[in-house]
């Protein structure tokens, strides 16, 4: 997101002066003198293949770094599809999205942008998903509600939350085919003309805000224990973060010593989630916590869920269409289309973060095209294995890259092995779901405080001591809470007499991001105010495309296995939006048709 795209040191390295290209300048005008010389290289760049165990430890990090926003996206869908009360078919679905991620990573880094950028469930598409379960017909039965009345197991309550994940699934695997269309056509490009700050701000921020039921039901479950846990992530993430604690490491040259890691700051939320999960554990043996389930925080132990981890499978392989024949509503379609054109929006801006910090060129306009429209594939992809969810690129670990200093994609390759792993270790999906309601609450306290304030922080970019620019982001953050808030307590208000229409109208005006962002979009284009006032020329500078197609963009942004190469015998492909132009002259001559670099071999292997 945009807070973490500019707030590290990194950003105005430029690439290449002499040797290697992601080799950061010693000297320049745009560094911050307070930046110790020995940190401005990266250990290693894009294109470098660190040893393997290095790449399992770093791959592994980059997972945990995603770990609490890819967990929460399936326990906050389980509200909507009424399945509170059904922690084993929880644990499928974060089997389910952790598998279904390791795949569209690996194909985003071989085939895509092919920057060290990790893919993970979107919050984009969550609002418009929970806008289309909070339909009339998708009201969960009373009975649902009821933890002694649940029999998971039953046909009856199997059909209640398949039916609604069945139609989530078609409404994603159709969005999605249009950020396809649009990622390979490269029409990309004209949207992101008309679409600035003033847009993006109230778009973003809006997602946040519009979930704050479900932190607070979840951290009202006991506010000790939930205040307890967002503290624990506060320290950790801003106090502590500039803190190194030593580790002990052993190599070759130095046997055993010493190396000072910033834990703090790599891992926050995971650390605070185990520190409280482990204070609850306590809390439940010693006898503290309430143990009637009318009393309250008797959903802050931890033995509620204890049987999930036993009947759950050691193995589980999710495959498409795991829960039935998607089904396809015009609603669902048009409320996922709005998230979809988010997600696109926020990718373009974590390459530009991503090369920078990873210590690549620019990336070019078909690197971008490919990116996207890889990302529509995952999310395709997403939908088929029924996650209830899409796909898109991770910013927290674009932030990361600039925290360990090591921008190898390779790294990355290994990040989406073990989050494939993840999900077809059954057990592991199942440990997820007993963490108690109170920690995951104070965990969206943060998480979804970050997403709103990331949301704010486009406004940098625009003049917003323009009376123009407060009256069009005022308005359009007003309306995203107003509008939905009253649709939601009058559900019968819209009535046209066409059904599909009074639907799709009800997904629309319940989705607080399409709101706010759709008169934030038709204000900045109508009333009257230059480029500069409304933040189009800072933006457009600060996602600029001004690579050219040299030697070192061919190396980094190229497809792998020598395809460009061959590729390159046919002129005509040139004028794909998604292929290199020029692509002969652009070519790696170390690695030739048939003889791929070791990266090239590893994320083979990978996939």
């Amino acid at each position: 997101m945009t807070s973490e795209k500019e707030s590290n040191g990194l950003d105005n390295y430029a690439f290449a002066l002499e040797g290697r290209f992601c080799d950061l300048p010693e000297k320049g005008e745009d560094l911050d003198s307070s930046i110790d010389e020995n940190t401005d290289k990266l250990a290693y760049c894009i294109t470098d293949v660190p040893p393997w165990y290095l790449c399992i430890l770093l791959g592994t990090q980059h997972c945990l770094t995603a770990f609490g926003g890819i967990i929460a996206i399936p326990l906050i869908l389980s509200q909507g599809l009424c399945l509170q009360h059904d922690s084993l078919t929880q644990s499928y679905l974060i089997s389910t999205i952790f598998f279904v991620s390791g795949i569209c990573t690996l194909m985003q880094v071989t085939f895509g942008i092919r920057l060290p950028i990790l893919q993970g469930g979107t919050f984009t598409l969550l609002a418009p998903s929970m806008a289309m379960l909070s339909m009339p017909e998708f009201t969960c039965p009373a009975w649902t509600q009821n933890a002694s009345l649940v029999n998971s197991s039953s046909p009856e309550f199997i059909e209640v939350w398949q039916s609604r994940m069945r139609a989530l699934q078609g409404s994603i695997i159709v969005g999605s085919l249009f950020q396809v269309f649009v990622g390979f056509s490269g029409l990309i490009g004209l949207f992101m003309r008309f679409i600035g700050p003033l847009t993006i701000a109230p778009t973003i921020a809006l997602i946040g805000l519009s979930l704050f039921d479900s932190a607070g039901s979840s951290a009202g479950n006991h506010w000790g224990i939930s205040s307890m846990t967002t503290a624990l992530i506060i320290l950790f993430s801003q106090y502590l973060r500039h803190i190194a604690v030593p580790f002990p490491t052993y190599s070759k040259d130095k046997k055993l010593q010493t190396s000072r890691v910033y834990i703090f700051q790599i891992l926050p939320v995971l650390l605070g989630i185990t520190i409280s999960w482990l204070i609850c554990y306590i809390l439940t043996t010693c006898n503290v916590l309430p143990a009637e389930p009318g009393q309250y925080g008797y959903l802050a132990r931890t033995d509620l869920k204890g049987e999930v981890i036993s009947q759950a499978p050691w193995f589980t392989f999710p495959y498409p269409g795991q829960w039935g024949k998607p089904t396809v509503s015009l609603a669902g379609v048009v409320g996922i289309l709005a998230g979809v054109i988010s997600s696109m929006i926020e990718s373009v801006g974590d390459y530009h973060a991503c090369a920078r910090l990873a210590g690549a060129p620019p990336p070019p306009k078909h690197a971008i095209n490919r990116g996207i429209g890889i990302e529509g594939i995952g999310c395709l992809l997403a939908g088929a294995w029924g996650t209830g969810n899409g796909t898109t690129s991770y910013s927290e670990n674009v932030g990361a890259l600039g925290i360990t200093k090591v921008g190898s994609r390779v790294v990355i390759v290994a990040s989406g092995l073990f989050m494939v792993a993840m999900g077809i270790l059954g057990k592991m999906g199942a440990i997820f779901t007993t963490i108690p309601s109170p920690v995951i609450g104070g965990m969206f306290m943060v998480i979804f405080g970050v997403i709103c304030a990331a949301g704010v922080s486009n406004l940098q970019y625009a003049d917003m001591n323009s009376s123009r620019n407060i009256f069009i982001f005022g308005f359009s953050m007003f309306s995203g809470l107003v509008i939905p808030n009253w649709i939601l307590k009058n559900p019968k208000a819209i009535a046209t007499g066409v059904v599909e229409f009074d639907q799709m109208l009800q997904v629309l005006l319940t989705t607080s991001m399409f709101v706010g962002g759709f008169f934030g979009f038709i204000l900045d284009n109508t009333i009257p105010g230059s480029k500069e006032e409304r933040g189009i020329l800072a933006w457009n500078k600060a996602h600029k495309d001004d690579s050219c197609e040299t030697l070192e963009t061919g190396e980094v942004y190229n497809l792998p296995f020598g395809i460009t190469s061959y590729l390159s015998s046919f002129t005509w492909l040139r004028y794909i939006p998604f292929c290199p132009p020029g692509m002969s002259s652009s070519l790696d001559p170390k690695h030739p048709l048939g003889t791929p670099d070791p990266g090239q071999i590893m994320i083979g292997v990978g996939l």
